[in-house]
């Protein structure tokens, strides 16, 4: 039933004791490694339980855009550790990197860019558009269409500068603000001169 040995008595004092006989080899079990003899007197003998010496492995495949992006990082670095970019060994034929890929770099946050500054045209193009719209109230839309007029002469000065992204905006509430101008002075006239009779 069991192949393990039982003892069935004890040995006798002074005598030597009995070796155990080695167990039969698990057929699961890998090849055994050779371990090296000691060398020298009084050398310590190897571990018989110390894993076998692990041959070198190559290194993962890269995308191609390179190892990847650390999220949030710092560019500065933190003292945490937190955001620097993984140190890379050499990689084959002395270049940088694994398998002779240069190093990126670092990906981390560098900063957000300024949101763009779209606000003086579109309140230029939607005064302009009322001030169209309601020519026949003529007080009131000649005076929204300067206001257009100003705004959106202001967002296009941005959009030259690069502050905004939105100059077709500007340039409709300046054409808009000016209809608005003109048709408001013209139903004007209109009033006051109908009026008169």
């Amino acid at each position: 039933m069991h192949e393990q040995q039982t003892v069935t008595s004890f040995p006798a004092m002074g005598a030597p004791a009995a070796t155990p006989a080695q167990p039969p080899a698990q057929p699961w079990a890998g090849p055994a490694t050779p371990q090296a003899p000691p060398v020298g007197p009084g050398a310590a003998a190897p571990n018989p339980f110390a894993p076998p010496a692990a041959e070198p492995v190559p290194p993962p495949p890269l995308a191609p855009d390179g190892p990847g992006r650390v999220p949030y990082g710092y560019p500065g670095g933190h003292p945490s550790g937190y955001g620097h970019p993984a140190p890379q060994p050499p990689g084959y034929g002395g270049a940088p990197g694994y398998g002779g890929v240069p190093d990126p770099g670092y990906y981390g946050w560098t900063g957000m860019a300024p949101m763009p500054s779209n606000g003086m045209g579109v309140t230029g193009l939607v005064l302009g558009i009322i001030s169209a719209v309601i020519f026949c109230f003529w007080p009131v839309a000649i005076g929204l269409g300067v206001l257009a007029v100003i705004f959106s002469a202001l967002g296009r000065g941005k959009a030259a500068r690069g502050e905004a992204t939105n100059p077709g905006h500007a340039l409709a509430g300046l054409i808009c603000g000016a209809v608005g101008i003109v048709l408001g002075i013209g139903f004007g006239v209109l009033v006051l001169a109908t009026s008169s009779y």
